[in-house]
């Protein structure tokens, strides 16, 4: 039963990361029941990746995060700078992972999406100040926190001389 929710998600997450790249947009009728189906895994089953509380704490934590940070750049550009179908497919991250994988999805997507951002510009002849996708790097994480959890704590392992 464990490979059958490693494939949902993973599909999931493929197929988000898709739509996204084609159309900028992250739909809720997606996201959503992603989201809601991560809090009823972790709280109905006896399979859950985490306590209920930290998928809900999760949840929260993902959606604010992003929520604000785009609040603050709207404060200080006037205008929007990340959607805010990416702040849900983070909270539908959280819900499944809990609020502990949150900093550790960010910065995987962040260093894939700041790789991925270069690319993407430099391929469609943009300038920086067009838009792109951050929805496939947030799906990139998730697949990564999903099968190998502990990939950046192993990474960032500090070894003595």
């Amino acid at each position: 039963m464990d490979v059958l929710i490693q494939v949902f998600l993973v599909c999931i997450l493929a197929y988000l990361a898709y739509i996204d790249l084609k159309s900028f947009r992250l739909p809720d009728a997606i996201t959503i029941p992603l989201l809601l189906s991560g809090i009823a895994f972790n709280s109905f089953t006896n399979m859950a990746f985490v306590k209920p509380i930290a998928a809900i704490g999760g949840a929260l934590l993902g959606y604010f995060f992003l929520w604000a940070l785009n609040f603050l750049y709207r404060c200080i550009k006037k205008r929007n700078g990340i959607g805010m179908g990416d702040a849900k497919l983070l909270a539908a991250l959280g819900a499944w992972f809990g609020w502990l994988a949150i900093p550790q999805i960010l910065f995987i997507a962040s260093v894939f999406g700041l790789i991925g951002g270069i690319v993407w510009l430099a391929w469609n002849r943009q300038s920086h100040h067009q838009p792109f996708p951050f929805g496939p790097f947030l799906a990139i994480a998730g697949i990564i926190q999903l099968l190998w959890p502990q990939i950046l704590q192993l990474l960032l392992q500090i070894q003595p001389t």
